[in-house]
């Protein structure tokens, strides 16, 4: 299940994509826990974007 309310304002995909990178980047792809956290909620939150952005452009 979504920790992102849908009612929460999606970023564009690009915007988190480029955060997914910058956290790898920084940890030389080898995340921590903490980390490994915020790197799932990404992710989640950015494919969230891309299916919203999917069904407006329907």
């Amino acid at each position: 299940m979504s920790s992102i309310p849908v009612t929460a304002r999606v970023r564009p995909p690009s915007v988190i994509n480029e955060q997914i990178r910058a956290l790898m980047l920084r940890s030389a792809g080898r995340l921590t826990a903490a980390q490994r956290a915020e790197y799932e909620a990404l992710v989640e939150e950015w494919a969230t974007a891309v299916n919203t952005g999917e069904r407006e452009a329907a």
